[in-house]
């Protein structure tokens, strides 16, 4: 089944699961993006979806409260929606197609995924792929576990959340 998004001026009058179909296509299919996002979607109104995931940039920082060092479960679980790079069962047919280029060198991959998840505890690595392919991405990754700042790590995965979610808008003609 095709995926559209209703006009963004009638996104926050829409019925509930509307509402939810349309972060999952923006997003992933997410308990913990619905709780934390349909509350700034209800009853307003945005003036483009770009407008829209802005603002949930926002709301999704709130998460990250006052501790990097104890994250809250619902940021861990809006992280921990998206499928990790390279995986073989990825549920969501965007990002399927989105990580297309990332197939072989999975053994790499997932080792890379094991040091990163090891690095940042409760994190999943989060990363607008834009058509870049394995090697660009894994340089991407050894950098920021490198780097070692978790907060820096949320900020930025959270970004690339909202980057992935743009880039779906447009390309759901949004």
């Amino acid at each position: 089944m095709a995926v559209t998004l209703p006009p963004i001026a009638t996104l926050g009058s829409t019925p509930e699961q509307t509402q939810v179909e349309t972060l999952d296509a923006l997003f992933e299919p997410s308990p913990a993006i619905h709780e934390t996002l349909l509350p700034i979607i209800r009853d307003r109104i945005y003036e483009s979806y770009s407008v829209l995931i802005d603002a949930c940039y926002e709301q999704l920082l709130t998460l990250t409260g006052p501790s990097t060092s104890e994250p809250s479960q619902a940021l861990l679980s809006v992280l921990g929606s998206h499928p990790r790079l390279g995986a073989k069962k990825v549920d969501s047919a965007q990002s399927t197609a989105e990580q297309a280029n990332l197939q072989g060198q999975g053994e790499e991959l997932a080792q890379l995924n094991e040091e990163y998840e090891a690095t940042f505890p409760g994190l999943r690595f989060v990363v607008f792929v834009n058509g870049r392919g394995r090697p660009e991405i894994m340089d991407n990754m050894k950098t920021r576990i490198a780097r070692g700042r978790y907060d820096l790590e949320v900020q930025e995965a959270l970004q690339a959340m909202c980057d992935i979610a743009k880039d779906r808008a447009r390309k759901l003609g949004a």
